[in-house]
C-alpha cells in the first residue's frame, strides 16, 4: 500500500494522544491512536467476513463513530464504503442496495424496528452501536499489521449516491485520491490547524457531513465532535462546550438557530467562522450573524466535486455578498456559455469544475458519466457568474432540481408517483421559496372529473414511494395546468400562482 493512502496510520503515528473524535451526546472521546486501532480492528474484522478489495460495505446509521470505523477500515482493505440515507423509504433503499450489491450491511440498532425489511437482502447484516459491535472495534492485532491488495490513488473509497434528473439514484465514486486531495485542498485553502475543533450535525451519509470538514479535519490532526438529529439550542450548546472554531451547517438549520434565545444570548467566543453550504443562504442569515460581530461565509460544492471548491475571506462577505469567492489552491473553475465559449465578466453560464478532488465516475452508469464530462472538466449544471475581480456567484441551476433543507428533489421523481394516482389527471411539482427550508416542494394538481381526495391521504400515498423530505408541504389543486406555445408545462407560470394561489381554484397547505 503506497504511503499517502492509509494516512489515517501515519496521523495516528505522529499525533497519537490528540484528540479526534468526541460524541457530543455521550461525551466520548477517541483519540488518534484509538481511532486507528478500532479501524484496524473492523478490517481485520471485514476480511474475516470475507470481505475484498471491490467489495461494497454499506452503512445505515445516525450520526455516530462506525461512519470513521468503516471508511477507515476500507481505505486499508481496498473496499468501497457506502453510506445510506435513512431519511430514503424502503423501497428507495433497496433500489440503492440492488445497483451497489454490498457484501457486508451494517444497520444501527436505533433504525433496525423502521428498516428490518432490509434484512432480508441476501447481504450479511451486522449491527451498529451495540456491545457486539464495539466488540468488533477492540480486537486489533498486530499494529504493524500488512495487507496483500495491491491499493493505489485511483482505487474507489467510497460511494456516495445522489439523485438523478428522473430521480433514479446515482452512485458517486469517490477514489482514495478525490477524497484526500479535498481534503488537502481545504486544509490548505481554508487555512485549517490542529488546533481546529468543528460539530459535525449535517447527516454524515451526505457529503458535507463527511468531505466537507470532518474529513479534512482529521488529515489535520484537528477535533470532530459528531451529533445526531439537529437540535439549534443543542447545537449552539456543543458549539460552546467543545469550544468549535469552525462549522458547516445548511441554510435552513441556521435559520432555525438564529431564531432562538440561546443564539441572541450567545457570543460564541471561540468561533473563528460560520459555513453556509448545500443551497443558497439568505441575507437574513448573514445579518443576524454580521450583527453579532460573527464571521460568516457561503460555499459551494456537489457531491461530484469535493465538496469544497472555492474560498472567499469572512472579511470580503460584506463587500460580496452572496459570492462564494474565489477557487480554492488546488482546483480551478470556469463559466462556460452554450456554445462552449468561455462567459464574460457577469455573463451567466455553467459552471465548471476540474481538479485531482472531482468524483471517478457514476457506479455502472458510463452514459451519465461521459456526458458529465468535458475535455476533463466535470460540467456541474449550475449556473454561475463571475465580477471583474474574480469572485463567483451561483445564480440558478440548469436543471429544474428542488433544494429543500439541504436535501436535493428531483421534480420527475415525484410526479411520476403522483400521477400514478388512479384520481389525478395531470400534475406537476416545482420548488417555492420558503424562509425556513430554502424551498419547499409543491405540487399543482389537477383532480380527473368530479373526484375528490383529501390531504392526508395524498400524504400517506406519497409515503409509500417517497423520502419523507421529497412529499410535497404544499398541494395546489386547478382546473388545468398552464402550458407554453409549444405544449409543455409553464413552470414559470405556476411559480407565479404558487406565490399568488389566490389565481388558484384551491390551495391546501401543510407545513412543518
Amino acid at each position: 500500500m503506497r504511503w499517502e493512502i492509509d494516512w489515517l496510520e501515519n496521523r495516528a503515528r505522529i499525533t497519537p494522544d490528540a484528540q479526534a473524535v468526541i460524541d457530543a451526546e455521550t461525551n466520548t472521546f477517541w483519540n488518534y491512536e484509538q481511532l486507528n486501532n478500532r479501524a484496524i480492528s473492523i478490517a481485520q474484522w471485514l476480511k474475516s467476513q470475507g470481505v475484498k478489495k471491490g467489495d461494497r460495505i454499506a452503512l445505515l446509521a445516525p450520526n455516530h463513530i462506525s461512519y470513521f470505523d468503516l471508511i477507515f477500515a476500507s481505505q486499508k482493505i481496498g473496499a468501497i464504503f457506502v453510506p445510506l440515507n435513512w431519511r430514503l423509504s424502503i423501497n428507495e433503499l433497496n433500489d440503492i442496495l440492488l445497483d451497489c450489491s454490498p457484501v457486508i450491511i451494517g444497520i444501527h440498532v436505533n433504525l433496525k424496528d423502521h428498516f428490518s425489511p432490509l434484512c432480508a437482502h441476501s447481504s450479511l447484516i451486522f449491527s451498529v452501536g451495540d456491545e457486539e459491535f464495539e466488540s468488533f472495534t477492540s480486537n486489533a492485532g498486530d499494529c504493524n499489521h500488512h495487507y496483500d491488495e495491491d491499493i493505489n490513488m485511483d482505487d474507489p473509497l467510497m460511494m456516495i449516491y445522489t439523485g438523478g434528473t428522473t430521480g433514479k439514484p446515482k452512485g458517486v465514486v469517490l477514489s482514495n485520491q478525490s477524497i484526500l486531495w479535498n481534503g488537502m485542498n481545504t486544509v490548505l485553502s481554508w487555512n485549517l490547524s490542529s488546533k481546529d475543533v468543528t460539530l459535525t450535525n449535517i447527516p454524515m451519509f451526505h457529503t458535507g457531513g463527511l468531505n466537507a470538514l470532518s474529513i479534512p479535519l482529521l488529515l489535520m490532526g484537528g477535533t470532530v465532535v459528531i451529533a445526531d438529529q439537529y437540535d439549534p439550542k443543542k447545537a449552539i450548546q456543543y458549539l460552546k462546550q467543545f469550544k468549535c472554531t469552525i462549522v458547516l451547517f445548511i441554510p435552513t438549520m441556521y435559520h432555525m438557530m438564529i431564531h432562538t434565545e440561546e443564539f441572541s444570548q450567545s457570543d460564541f467566543p471561540n468561533m473563528k467562522v460560520f459555513l453556509s453550504g448545500g443551497a443558497p443562504c439568505p441575507l437574513e442569515i448573514y445579518e443576524a450573524f454580521w450583527s453579532k460581530g460573527l464571521q460568516f461565509k457561503e460555499g459551494y460544492g456537489l457531491t461530484e466535486a469535493g465538496p469544497n471548491n472555492f474560498y472567499i475571506d469572512p472579511n470580503k462577505t460584506h463587500l460580496k455578498k452572496g459570492s462564494v469567492g474565489k477557487p480554492m489552491l488546488l482546483n480551478t473553475v470556469k463559466i462556460m456559455k452554450n456554445n462552449l465559449q468561455e462567459a464574460a465578466y457577469d455573463e451567466v453560464g455553467e459552471l465548471w469544475i476540474k481538479g485531482n478532488h472531482c468524483f471517478s465516475h457514476y457506479w455502472k452508469n458510463g452514459e451519465a458519466t461521459s456526458s458529465t464530462f468535458y475535455d476533463g472538466w466535470l460540467c456541474t449544471g449550475d449556473l454561475a457568474k463571475k465580477d471583474s475581480d474574480g469572485y463567483f456567484y451561483i445564480v440558478g441551476r440548469k436543471k429544474d432540481m428542488i433544494i429543500t433543507g439541504g436535501e436535493n428533489v428531483y421534480p420527475l421523481e415525484v410526479e411520476h408517483w403522483l400521477s400514478s394516482h388512479p384520481l389525478i389527471d395531470e400534475v406537476s411539482v416545482i420548488g417555492l421559496p420558503d424562509e425556513k427550508w430554502g424551498e419547499i416542494v409543491t405540487a399543482f394538481i389537477v383532480l380527473k372529473t368530479t373526484s375528490l381526495i383529501e390531504l392526508d391521504e395524498l400524504k400517506e400515498y406519497c409515503s409509500y414511494k417517497l423520502g419523507k423530505y421529497k412529499i410535497p408541504k404544499k398541494f395546489i389543486f386547478m382546473d388545468s395546468l398552464p402550458k407554453t406555445h409549444v405544449g409543455k408545462m409553464d413552470k414559470r407560470a405556476l411559480k407565479e400562482i404558487g406565490i399568488h394561489p389566490s389565481h388558484s381554484k384551491k390551495v391546501n397547505t401543510n407545513k412543518d
